[in-house]
């Protein structure tokens, strides 16, 4: 396989299918959010079948991504990121045609497994394509160009919500799909990783969706069917006992999706929780934001897109020098303060459930949160891959990116109930207003908490400002846009 260079039309080809590859599966991600409030209306649906729809995506994407890059280094990058594009196209197909809300959820369980088997492909296939010398410059025009669309993403959702039919935010991926397809065919060549151990960690796998399933599953109906309810305590149980087991088969696997042993290295550990803090928080806030500023404030679906636009601003200006500065002083200023200030950012969302206004009560809240996450994915990041050897890097990615959708899941699945919202208080602007009030000072004081974490128990190392001393060619990694955005950080070489 001939190594590309970033400047050459190949290079720039290979650049474009991967991040229109992604793109698609981040911008799902989030532009679902603002279809919320017409989706429930449509449906007639519960704030919990609302949740579902969110959760059954990050579901099935949390609990297979590790799953989906051991497929692509053991069976081909490109034919599994491929075998991704197709089942994720199909599953918007399927997203777009729900005749009701049980079938929408079904399809966006099929869609979150298509995103797992595209997602880690996206960036593997750009590590593998090109020359070490332009690999980080090509992992950085990935991750900008890759922010632009997911910035475009809720935009573009609102557009075709308010001029078509929320169908059309996964239509709309049927031809992108096809394009992607095509150009994957015709520009990015094979590759595959010859060390990796050969098997696939079915059992794993299953385990961990067993596990997120019924934990899911507990957390958003008992406050519907009751904490006592057989039903919620079966299935918390069953959530719990797969969690036990998966541990135990992981422990004892010979190739195991997870291995156990890089949360031995206590940097990475305690990067993990603060990743699971900070983005359980900003997930469960993103989802119940947009119903507030629709529902509550009397936003248009476009609106409540454009209403996030100074946080994507923030990150584009921002995350590139807070990595640079993270490389020059370590990880551990950054990690503490970044997540307070983004805390109170939440806090400051408390503001729009009795100032409606744009400019005085939701854009001071976006920037002084879009500020907080600049000031904390990049170094969070490059903590969590450089506190593994080199040849692990990968695996720790796909670790941080895992425990961030988890976080995610959790919150949108637990804020809710412990905000006092449920059932169909999302259509009772008083009663909603005061629930996300709670809501986002709670997730405010968990970021508190995780700043507090990374600032007791991270180490600026002595060696290199991620843990390691910098490998040559390289830059330090600066935080992915679009992943931090859908709730993920992803980044390497950049």
């Amino acid at each position: 396989m001939t190594l590309l260079r970033l400047d050459t039309p190949a290079g720039r080809w290979v650049v474009g299918a991967t991040v229109l590859g992604s793109s698609m599966a981040a911008i799902d991600a989030t532009v679902v959010g603002i279809a919320l409030p017409t989706i429930g209306r449509e449906f007639h649906a519960s704030l919990g079948t609302l949740q579902w729809v969110v959760t059954g995506y990050t579901l099935s994407l949390a609990a297979l991504l590790l799953l989906g890059g051991s497929l692509g280094d053991q069976y081909g990058r490109r034919r599994v990121f491929s075998i991704g594009v197709v089942w994720f196209t199909l599953a918007s197909a399927a997203c777009a045609l729900a005749p009701d809300a049980t079938v929408l959820i079904a399809t966006r369980v099929l869609q979150g497994a298509g995103a797992a088997l595209l997602t880690p492909g996206s960036l593997a296939i750009i590590q593998s394509s090109f020359d070490p010398d332009d690999r980080g410059r090509a992992i950085g025009s990935w991750s900008g160009l890759g922010g632009v669309a997911t910035a475009a993403g809720p935009l573009l959702g609102g557009y075709l919500i308010a001029a078509a039919s929320w169908r059309w935010i996964f239509l709309i991926n049927v031809p992108v799909g096809g394009i992607v397809l095509l150009l994957s065919a015709r520009h990015i060549s094979e590759s595959s990783d010859p060390t990796a151990t050969r098997g696939v960690d079915a059992l794993g796998a299953g385990l961990a969706v067993v596990a997120l399933a019924g934990i899911t599953f507990g957390l958003i109906e008992g406050p519907t069917l009751g904490w006592s309810s057989a039903a919620v305590v079966a299935m918390l149980a069953l959530g719990l006992v797969g969690s036990v087991v998966f541990v135990l088969v992981e422990r004892s696997s010979d190739a195991p999706m997870l291995p156990l042993e890089v949360f031995q290295v206590r940097q990475f550990t305690v990067t993990n929780v603060v990743t699971f803090v900070v983005y359980g928080a900003l997930g469960g806030t993103l989802f119940l934001l947009p119903v507030q500023l629709q529902v509550v404030d009397g936003y248009s679906p476009l609106e409540s897109g454009v209403a996030l636009l100074p946080l994507t601003l923030v990150m584009l200006l921002l995350s590139a020098r807070s990595g640079r500065l993270a490389g020059r002083i370590g990880p551990r200023l950054q990690m503490g303060v970044g997540p307070m200030v983004v805390g109170g950012g939440l806090a400051l969302l408390a503001r729009t459930a009795s100032d409606s206004s744009y400019v005085t009560g939701v854009l001071p809240a976006v920037l002084v949160f879009g500020l907080g996450l600049a000031i904390t994915v990049a170094p969070l990041t490059a903590t969590a891959l450089g506190a593994v050897p080199d040849e692990h890097s990968g695996l720790a990615s796909a670790v941080n990116n895992s425990v961030a959708r988890v976080g995610g899941l959790i919150a949108v699945a637990v804020l809710p109930a412990m905000a006092g919202i449920s059932g169909t208080s999302y259509l009772h602007p008083s009663e909603f207003s005061t629930g996300f009030r709670s809501a986002v000072l709670i997730s405010g004081s968990l970021c508190a908490v995780g700043g507090v974490v990374a600032a007791l128990w991270i180490r600026n190392p002595v060696d290199g400002p991620a843990g390691r001393p910098p490998r040559p060619g390289t830059r330090e990694p600066v935080a992915c846009l679009h992943c931090a955005l859908d709730a993920a950080p992803l980044a390497t070489d950049s």
